[in-house]
Parts: structure tokens; sequence; C-alpha cells
């Protein structure tokens, strides 16, 4: 059984959250579902052919655990390959990446899972009560401790190094929509306590297209090695991101990472103003990222510099259109469970 721990932090008890390219055991991810049919609308049947084609890619390199609504079941073990595991959960909503848990380990290779608070992106999709308790019940699947953090956030309001760097957004983590009470020392001393951030970068903004999360930071940056930052970097002046896009990078280059290093930024603009983030990637095990494409020719420049920007990866691009509708891409609908035992 899963334990909450409410009066010590994981921080206290030595775990931090590992980079999105440490080992994994698992990749979890949630089937879309009928209530949520409205949000995608006649590409809802799509939809779930991309979260099959998402999962499908993933787990020829690592487990994928599909958390499914129980009257989707059937549906979904029809349609996905049979190494994808079902857990069957009562859901809102398909976001694993926002509304699941965000694991963290110690050096000792022990994985515990913190339980963040989650409210619809700000109450901007209701009902959201089912999606707020699947990291408890990821918890006691796994039988795994659970440390329930006092904040609302998003995991895809965040990425980190691995090393105690974590880069996010101002227009997501301080907008009032979320956690009205904390100020930015309130959200860095818990990013700190639960997830091990030693330094927390602040970017001004996400992407100007996010329609749902106020921009999260997975839409313009990627940790994509220690020290090294993928960031979304229009560079034509008439593009709607070119100027937040250079307070971005202005951000990331007068500040230094956990460990004293300036942060290398690779820039990726595809050229063209698209209807899709490329940077809405997934980091899996055995080398390979998971990139969300327009299925425009600009995506071959946005695979080309994120090729530079990953040297050994082998990218598997998937058509993002579909997933961008709903609201997200591939990061948005995965969540990395890093290798190692349950602490209980």
């Amino acid at each position: 059984m899963s334990g909450a721990i409410t009066d010590r932090t994981p921080r206290e008890d030595g775990f931090s959250m590992p980079a999105e390219w440490s080992p994994h055991q698992a990749t979890l991810m949630a089937w879309p579902t009928r209530s949520r049919a409205e949000v995608w609308g006649p590409l809802f049947e799509q939809a779930k052919r991309d979260y099959a084609i998402v999962a499908d890619a993933i787990v020829d390199v690592e487990p994928v655990v599909m958390v499914v609504d129980p009257d989707q079941e059937a549906e979904a073990r029809a349609r996905l390959p049979e190494k994808v595991e079902l857990l069957p959960l009562p859901i809102d909503d398909s976001w694993m990446r926002d509304s699941g848990p965000i694991f963290v380990r110690n050096d000792s290779g022990e994985v515990a899972l913190v339980h963040f608070g989650f409210n619809g992106w700000g109450r901007r999709y209701e009902p959201y009560a089912r999606d707020a308790e699947v990291p408890a019940a990821v918890a006691a699947h796994m039988g795994m401790r659970r440390y329930v953090a006092p904040m609302i956030l998003e995991g895809g309001a965040i990425t980190v190094d691995g090393e105690g760097t974590l880069v996010t957004t101002e227009t997501c983590l301080l907008n009032p929509n979320r956690n009205p009470r904390l100020g930015r020392a309130d959200n860095e001393r818990l990013l700190r306590d639960y997830l091990g951030a030693d330094r927390v970068v602040w970017l001004p903004g996400g992407w100007t297209a996010s329609r749902d999360t106020d921009g999260h930071v997975d839409g313009v940056a990627a940790f994509v090695a220690p020290g090294e930052v993928a960031l979304f970097a229009p560079t034509d002046l008439a593009d709607p991101d070119h100027e937040r896009s250079s307070a971005n990078r202005r951000a990331i280059e007068r500040t230094v990472d956990a460990r004293g290093r300036a942060i290398t930024v690779h820039s990726v603009d595809p050229g063209a103003v698209l209807e899709l983030t490329h940077l809405n990637l997934y980091l899996t095990n055995g080398d390979a990222a998971i990139v969300p494409v327009a299925d425009v020719p600009e995506d071959a420049v946005a695979l080309s510099q994120l090729a530079e920007a990953m040297p050994g990866r082998r990218l598997i691009p998937v058509s993002g259109r579909v997933l961008h509708e709903g609201g997200g891409g591939p990061h948005c609908i995965t969540q990395q469970v890093p290798a190692g035992t349950p602490a209980t």
C-alpha cells in the first residue's frame, strides 16, 4: 500500500526529480476519454489513433502503462499493442503529464512519487476531481511512497536537468488561477523541497499559441543534456513569438545552472509560423525522441536543428496536429517513471 507523507518532504528524505533522459522503468499515459470528446470534436477517433501511435513507438523501447477509464477498457485493449499494460481508473481527461504524478528518486535507486494538486489548468476544464486523484491511485498500484505537495503544479510547466536546475515560465506558475497565495519565492521553496530544484530559471512566458496552459514551458524549452536547453527561437520579426522567445533567451543567458555552469542554448526555428511546437517532445529509453510534426516542409528544418541539439538521439516524428487541437503533444500525454525500486 502507498502512504501519504505529510510531515516530511522528498528533499528531506534525499529524493529529487531525475532528468527525462535518465533510464525509465516505464512511461505512463492515459487513453482519451469520452468525457472530453467535445474537446476533440470530430477528431476524437483520430486522437485515439494518435495516442496509440505514440504508445506503440514507446513500447518498443520501454514498458507503457495506459490509464484507461473502466468503460473504455475493451476499446483501448483492441486498439493498443498487447505489450501496453492497461490500468483501469476513473479519469476525466487524458493528459498524464499534467494530472498524473511526478516521480523522484534517491541515491539508493528508490523511486517515490509526488502528488501535486490539479485544478483543470486554472479551472478551464471541469470536472477534474477524478484526474486530481490519479497520483494516489498510481501510488497504490505501484506500491510506492507518495508525497503530497501543498501546491498546484502541472508536469508540463517544468523541465529539469536532474542536477538541481529547473526551468519554468512566469505566465503559468505565477498565474493566480493556480496558487494565488504563492509568490515567486514560495514557488521556488516548494520546487526545491518537492523536486530538488536548487536553481529555478524563470522564463517570461510560454508559446503564445498555448490555448489552455497559460504557457507551459514544454512548448518552448526542454533540457536535452546537463547545462543544455533546446529553445523555441523564431528569428522572423513578424513571428508572434519572436519578442517573447528573445526575452526567454535573455533569461537563460543571464543566469547559471545549479552547478554554476552557463547554460548552452540550442535554437529551434522552423522558419515559419506553424500550428504546433516541435519542442513538445518526449525522450525515451533507447536514445529515442518522440517529436511532433506538422506535416509541412518546415518540419525538416526543426528536426535537423533538434538532431544537432541531441546528437545520438533517434528522432521519431509523429503527426502532432490532432494532439495540438486537443491541447498538447507527445510530451503532454506521457510521464516518465524513473528506473529503480519503489520506495515504500
